[in-house]
């Protein structure tokens, strides 16, 4: 499971004209489900994505985490985050999850961000969607959950 994840102002998600999703101070957390993730991915990758310190306290360190800094989540799905391009010019997306399962997977991944106190705010599985967003920093963050499993291993 990957994610990017992106300290934000404010960030939407619009589907055909209505907004989906939407939320000021906070993190855009496109999510990327592979072949392979399972529910410990999720709960491994919330656990982190909850406990990274991204939001600045003072000004210049940054030293507050999510909930710290009041912020809430909007989490996309974004199976394009596990394109291979090493071969050719058009991207594969073999490496990414069947969509009835990793449409699973994410609606677990945002039960787990929510059990952890976190308010969050959702795109349209397997919709398009227009995401708009400020970039605060700008600060960007990739994640990947079997990097973090075997560190803890």
């Amino acid at each position: 499971m990957r994610a990017v994840i992106q300290r934000v102002s404010r960030a939407s998600v619009t589907v055909d004209g209505d907004i989906t999703g939407e939320i000021g101070r906070g993190y855009l957390i496109l999510l990327g489900v592979g072949k392979g993730d399972d529910e410990a991915d999720c709960e491994v990758l919330a656990a982190k994505i909850v406990k990274l310190r991204l939001f600045e306290e003072p000004p210049g360190k940054m030293n507050l985490s999510l909930a710290e800094a009041g912020g809430g989540a909007l989490v996309v799905s974004q199976f394009t985050l596990l394109a291979r391009c090493d071969k050719g010019n058009r991207p594969s997306f073999d490496p990414a999850e069947a969509p009835d399962r990793a449409e699973e997977l994410y609606e677990k991944f945002v039960a787990s961000m929510r059990a952890k106190g976190v308010p969050v705010e959702t795109g349209r599985f397997g919709a398009y969607m227009d995401v708009e967003l400020v970039n605060d920093g700008p600060v960007t963050i990739v994640l990947d959950s079997a990097d973090l499993r075997r560190k803890q291993q």
